[in-house]
């Protein structure tokens, strides 16, 4: 009985340890008259983030949890890097 115990200690430590992080997805919804993809992407990736396959455009894993505020920080740079690009932008930040 005691290792049962031990073991599911172990596991619900090894659980909030991985969700320990976050990672804030980015989509990007390009217009026929706007900036090329590839100038967009060479943006973002200047920026830190890292191109995705799969369900998002991009990812920026924040590598610990941070508050409302750094969040809104990088949201700013990048709405100001595209600013003039005619991109609409999602973001969806899970833990």
């Amino acid at each position: 009985m005691f290792l049962y115990y031990l073991a599911t200690f172990l596991t619900i430590l090894k659980l909030s340890y991985i969700c320990d992080t976050m990672e804030t997805f980015i989509d990007v919804y390009l217009k026929s008259n706007g900036e090329k993809a590839s100038v967009i992407y060479k943006k973002l990736i200047n920026l830190g983030l890292k191109p995705t396959i799969g369900e998002h455009d991009f990812v920026y894993d924040w590598k610990k949890i941070v508050d409302i505020e750094e969040e809104l920080k990088l949201i700013e740079n990048i709405q100001s890097a595209l600013n003039e690009d005619k991109v609409t932008l999602k973001f969806k930040t899970i833990r």
